[in-house]
C-alpha cells in the first residue's frame, strides 16, 4: 500500500494540494528573483535609480498588475497546454521542482532565462512521463513555441526602430538635454515593463495553482480565484524586491552599454510587446523580449557595441530551458511515482 494509504484520502489530497500551491508560490518568487534583472537592469545601468530604488519601483508595479489585466494567460497555461485528464498532483509537483531546479542553477551563474518557459517545459516533461505524448495539447503549444522566436525579434525591431526614430527626431538636442529628459521618461518605461512582466509571468503561476485546486477537487470547475491572483503577484513582487544581482549585471551591463534614451527604447519596446501578448492570452518570455530590445538598441549605435559572446550564451540558455526543465521534471515525477509512493 502507498505510504499515504492510512491517511484519509480527501484530507491527504487537500494538504498535498496546499503544499504544492506553496511550492508554486516559491517558484513564482524565484521567477521574480531571476526576472528582477529584466525589470531593473536598464534603470540601474543608466543610473536613473539606485538598485534599492529600482527593485522597489519594479516590485510595486509587478503587484499593481494584479488589478489591471485579466487572466487569459493563466487560463492558457492552466488548461490549454496539457490535457487535464492526464494530470495529477504529482505531475504538477514534479513540473514545479524541475522548473525550480533549472531556475536556481541559471540564476546562480547569472544567466537570464525564461523562467516561465522553464515552468512550461517542466509541466510538459512531467505530463509526458506519466501519460505519454498524448498529454500534450499541440494547439496550445503552437503560439508559445512561435513566440520563443518572435519575442526577441519583436523586441529587437521595436527597440532598434524606436531608437533610430528618436535619434533622428532629437538630432539637434544636446546630449545633456537628451539625458535629462529620458532619465525621467525611463521611470515610465520601467513601470510599463514591470506592469507587463507582472501580468504575464504571475499569470503562469496562477494557472498552475488553479490546476492544482481543480485536480484536487477543491475547485468544481477550472477558474482563477482572485485570492490566487493576489498571492501570485505578491510572490513575484517579493522576488523582484530581493533581486538577482548577478543576472542584473548580465542584462544591464554585459550585453551593451546603455544610456537613458537607450534604456527607454528597450523598455518601451518590451512593454508594448508583452502587454499585447498578455491581452491575447499568449504566454511569452519577458526575458527574451527585453534582451531583444537591449540588443536592438545596442546594434543601432554600432554592431560592435553589442557583446555578441554574452548574447550567444544567453541564447543557448534560452534554447536549453524547455528541454532541460522537461527532463528534470520527468526525473522528479518518476522518482515520486516509483520510489516515494511505493514506500
Amino acid at each position: 500500500m502507498p505510504w499515504h494509504g492510512a491517511v484519509g484520502g480527501a484530507q491527504f489530497m487537500f494538504w498535498l494540494a496546499v503544499g504544492i500551491c506553496l511550492v508554486a508560490l516559491l517558484f513564482d518568487f524565484l521567477n521574480g528573483f531571476n526576472d528582477a534583472a529584466n525589470s531593473i537592469a536598464t534603470v540601474v545601468s543608466t543610473r536613473v535609480l539606485s538598485p534599492r530604488q529600482a527593485v522597489a519601483w519594479a516590485a510595486f508595479f509587478n503587484f499593481v498588475a494584479a488589478f489591471t489585466f485579466g487572466t487569459a494567460v493563466a487560463k492558457t497555461v492552466g488548461s490549454g497546454m496539457i490535457d487535464l485528464e492526464a494530470v495529477n498532483l504529482y505531475v504538477i509537483l514534479a513540473a514545479l521542482l524541475g522548473a525550480i531546479a533549472w531556475t536556481y542553477l541559471t540564476t546562480h551563474y547569472g544567466l537570464p532565462i525564461s523562467v516561465s518557459h522553464a515552468l512550461l517545459g517542466g509541466y510538459a516533461g512531467a505530463a509526458i512521463a506519466k501519460a505519454g505524448w498524448g498529454a500534450i495539447i499541440v494547439s496550445g503549444w503552437t503560439k508559445t513555441l512561435i513566440f520563443i522566436v518572435l519575442s526577441p525579434v519583436a523586441g529587437l525591431i521595436l527597440g532598434g526602430g524606436l531608437m533610430v526614430f528618436l535619434l533622428r527626431l532629437l538630432k539637434n538636442w544636446s546630449p545633456q538635454k537628451v539625458d535629462r529628459h529620458f532619465r525621467r521618461l525611463q521611470l515610465l518605461s520601467a513601470a510599463a515593463y514591470s506592469l507587463g512582466h507582472g501580468t504575464n509571468d504571475a499569470q503562469k503561476t496562477m494557472g498552475i495553482i488553479a490546476g492544482v485546486l481543480f485536480t484536487a477537487g477543491i475547485l468544481p470547475t477550472f477558474y482563477i480565484p482572485f485570492w490566487v491572483v493576489l498571492s501570485a503577484h505578491a510572490a513575484i513582487a517579493l522576488g523582484t524586491l530581493l533581486g538577482g544581482w548577478r543576472v542584473v549585471k548580465t542584462m544591464g551591463m554585459r550585453i551593451t552599454k546603455l544610456k537613458p534614451i537607450g534604456g527607454f527604447c528597450a523598455e518601451a519596446a518590451a512593454a508594448t510587446s508583452i502587454l499585447g501578448t498578455a491581452l491575447a492570452g499568449i504566454p511569452v518570455s519577458t526575458t527574451h523580449t527585453i534582451a531583444g530590445g537591449i540588443i536592438g538598441v545596442g546594434s543601432v549605435q554600432r554592431l560592435s557595441a553589442v557583446r555578441w559572446g554574452v548574447a550567444r550564451s544567453i541564447v543557448w540558455a534560452w534554447v536549453l530551458t524547455i528541454p532541460v526543465a522537461a527532463f528534470l521534471a520527468a526525473g522528479f515525477f518518476l522518482f515520486i511515482d516509483r520510489i516515494v509512493l511505493s514506500i
